[in-house]
């Protein structure tokens, strides 16, 4: 038996009162006439990240270059992208000293500004120790809800193929626990810019 099988079985040998799970089937979850424009408000407000759009013919590299002028270290493993690090290659020592990363969000969800990373590099350290970054997403992966966005990562099984890693995220790592000081950059990355396409 494995520890958390152990962990488990002594955590159900001890609960004394069992509450079934309430009836979600009456449950409507919020929809938005223009999910897109909803997503975008959210991920300005709420999320507190920066929302750019990129136009048929704009390089990505370009763009993320324009936004980090001062960035020594980029690392990135998608095309368009000259970066000095891959995290295909990388190892998590050298991702610690990454100004910007950039990825590829797959899903984003228009009633809280998340957006699905499934993990497709070999390092997802660049997803939480870069200082800044960048998710470059499709508007046509803007779901209404989280329903709408975990029906979409059931129904696409090669989200979890090679690596068996996903996350969500919403513009930058911050927390008020310190003496109720609001500090960004404490879990994650400082900020976050998404590229919409």
């Amino acid at each position: 038996m494995s520890t958390k099988d152990e962990i488990l079985q002594r955590l159900r040998s001890n609960t004394r009162e069992q509450y079934t799970m309430p009836d979600f089937s009456q449950l409507t979850p919020i929809t938005f006439d223009d999910p897109v424009a909803e997503f975008k408000k959210k991920t300005t407000t709420i999320a507190g990240a920066k929302l750019l759009e990129m136009k048929a013919g704009d390089s990505l590299d370009a763009i993320v270059r324009q936004a980090y002028p001062d960035a020594k270290v980029i690392a990135s493993n998608l095309p368009g992208v000259e970066a000095q690090l891959n995290p295909d290659s990388a190892t998590v020592e050298e991702l610690e000293r990454v100004d910007v990363g950039v990825i590829e969000g797959k899903i984003g969800v228009a009633e809280n500004a998340c957006i699905w990373i499934p993990q497709t590099m070999k390092e997802r350290a660049i997803c939480f120790a870069s200082q800044q970054l960048v998710i470059v997403l499709r508007a046509d992966g803007i779901v209404n809800n989280m329903h709408e966005a975990y029906d979409r990562i059931a129904a696409s099984g090669d989200y979890f193929q090679q690596y068996k890693f996903g996350t969500f995220i919403s513009g930058p790592s911050k927390t008020a626990d310190i003496e109720s000081a609001l500090v960004y950059g404490a879990q994650a990355a400082r900020g976050v810019t998404v590229v919409l396409q």
